[in-house]
């Protein structure tokens, strides 16, 4: 009996097939370059299991220093001086964790300083494209950090939150303090581990001649290497997968809005063709019945091209759906042409009767009628547009193989998944406004 992949390999499997089925264009290949480059390392570390950890904090709470203590060795710069880290370093972590291969400790600069827009979208970025991020703190936590831990969890990002410099508080002082950041945490981020370290602690030590120095003690960070490195061996894979996931959605939505905003103006276009066409057919031909039959091979014709102009297919249930409701709008315009039909015939054989006395204006209602009609077909054809439009993407997202849809499957069927992904991803609750956005 063939054994059941795991969740990761699963996941491994389906990001393979959807990567393979991606089909881009030259245009999208070059407008999306970084952000496939990010996608195919991100599937890559997921086939070779390496894992990255980044931490995330202001500037001087002692990050690059907990890395160092993590590493049992210095080799992130640190001094004094605020804004240290000035770029984006990484290192192997030298603690074995299986199954995992490497894991790569990730510095980032700080939130809050000098130049900090571009910092902060830079040390954003490298956290995304990390599968665990350390929050760093020393001290209550601020404004900066509370932002920048709400953009982290809308991200569906893993987080630990790291309370650094425990040497400075007495074990009372730092109870109260890991209280009053849990108050100040926002409801979705109530559960998040907290860890207590000092990354480079100091002891006082007055000396002979009365001056008081500070030397350098051994740091204190077991309680988050205990954590790490037991979280990492059960969960380090599915971290990589959720990860991975996440990567593929963005890659996914980027793309998919490319097109539409592509093919949103080209789509006007072809629709506005396809109502002046329909519009001189239906105001030049006299006949009802040919007017409904070409109303309707017209507004096949144009649903037709939508797709192709789309290149989103639909699926038989989505099909059957739209002709029914083009069938429905060439029945109103039908309907409509014989109204007023009617109501002009009657006009007219009151005009006729009038006509010694009219002049001839018993031919009047011809040009109303024809304006009339025109007019219908082009509001009808326009609305018919519109309807395909929203039948081809509705189609779509029910067929394709998208990676939200194999988030929600995997969390159907592993709760562990569901537990890491909480709320995520928020994306798909926004996607009817966006739909409506790019609509023609």
């Amino acid at each position: 009996m063939k054994a059941i992949p795991s969740t990761p390999e699963r996941c491994r499997l389906l990001l393979a097939q959807w990567r393979k089925d991606l089909a881009l264009s030259s245009l999208e290949t070059n407008h999306l370059t970084g952000e496939l480059k990010s996608l195919d390392s991100q599937l890559n570390r997921l086939i070779h299991k390496r894992l990255r950890i980044a931490v995330f904090g202001r500037v001087g709470v002692g990050k690059s220093s907990l890395l160092n203590a993590l590493l049992k060795q210095k080799v992130f710069a640190t001094d004094v001086a605020h804004g240290c880290t000035r770029h984006i370093q990484a290192e192997v972590w030298n603690q074995p964790i299986e199954p995992l291969r490497t894991v790569d400790l990730v510095d980032t600069p700080g939130i809050d300083e000098i130049a900090a827009r571009a910092r902060e979208r830079l040390a954003k970025r490298i956290a995304l494209q990390a599968d665990l991020v350390l929050l760093v703190l020393d001290s209550d936590l601020t404004s900066i950090e509370l932002e920048a831990l709400k953009g982290l969890l809308e991200s569906g990002k893993p987080i630990v939150i790291v309370l650094n410099r425990c040497d400075q508080w007495s074990a009372s002082e730092c109870s109260e303090l890991i209280k009053s950041i849990r108050n100040r945490l926002p409801p979705e981020a109530s559960n998040l581990e907290i860890k207590v370290v000092a990354a480079a602690p100091r002891q006082r030590e007055v000396q002979i001649n009365g001056k008081v120095r500070s030397n350098p003690c051994p740091p204190i960070i077991e309680p988050l290497r205990d954590y790490l490195t037991t979280f990492l061996s059960t969960q380090g894979e599915l971290l990589l997968a959720m990860n991975a996931l996440r990567q593929a959605d963005c890659f996914y939505h980027s793309l998919k809005s490319g097109r539409l905003k592509r093919s949103k103006k080209a789509a006007q276009g072809l629709i506005g063709r396809f109502a002046a066409l329909k519009a001189s057919g239906v105001a030049a031909n006299p006949l009802l019945m040919l007017d409904l039959a070409g109303g309707l091979a017209c507004d096949t014709a144009l649903v037709m091209q939508l797709s192709d102009l789309y290149g989103l297919r639909m699926g038989g249930r989505a099909a059957r759906q739209l002709l029914k409701r083009v069938s429905v709008y060439n029945a109103f315009l039908g309907g409509a042409q014989l109204g007023i039909q009617f109501a002009l015939g009657i006009l007219r054989q009151i005009l006729l009767l009038a006509a010694p006395i009219s002049h001839g204006l018993s031919l009047a209602p011809a040009a109303p009628v024809a304006l009339a009609q025109a007019a219908l077909a082009v509001h009808t054809t326009k609305l018919t547009g519109r309807l395909a439009a929203r039948e081809l993407l509705k189609g779509t997202q029910r067929r394709e193989l998208q990676p939200s849809a194999m988030l929600r499957r995997l969390a159907n069927s592993d709760p562990i998944v569901k537990t890491l992904i909480g709320d995520w991803p928020q994306s798909i609750q926004k996607e009817p406004s966006q739909v409506q956005t790019f609509l023609p």
